[in-house]
C-alpha cells in the first residue's frame, strides 16, 4: 500500500521556514503589515481545518457507536441461537441407535 505525504508520521511537525523565524531577507520595520497578514491567514487556515477535524471526528464516532449497536444486537442473536441449540440437544432424542460390528 503507498502512504501519502499526509499519512507520514511526524511529516506534519516539519518547521518550514516561516514557522522557525528564518528569513532568506533581513527583516524590514515596514513588514510588520505583511507579518500579520500573512499570520492572520496562517490563523483562519488553521481555524477552519480545526472545524473540519471536528466535524470528521464527530462522523467517526457515530459510525463507532453504529457499529458497536449493531455487533451488540448480533451477539445477543448468537446468544440465544447458542441456548437453542444446548437445550436441543440436552433433551433425550427418545430412538436409540442401533449399532452393529463391521470386520474388515
Amino acid at each position: 500500500m503507498v502512504r501519502g505525504a499526509t499519512e507520514l508520521s511526524g511529516l506534519r511537525e516539519i518547521k518550514t521556514m516561516h514557522s522557525s523565524k528564518k528569513r532568506s531577507i533581513p527583516r524590514v520595520q515596514s513588514s510588520a503589515y505583511l507579518d500579520l497578514y500573512m499570520l492572520r491567514k496562517e490563523k483562519d487556515r488553521l481555524e477552519k481545518e480545526v472545524c473540519i477535524l471536528d466535524k470528521r471526528r464527530k462522523s467517526i464516532q457515530k459510525r463507532l457507536d453504529e457499529i458497536n449497536t449493531e455487533m451488540e444486537k448480533l451477539e445477543k442473536i448468537e446468544a440465544r441461537k447458542v441456548e437453542a441449540n444446548l437445550e436441543t440437544s440436552t433433551k433425550p432424542s427418545g430412538k436409540d441407535w442401533k449399532t452393529m460390528a463391521l470386520k474388515y
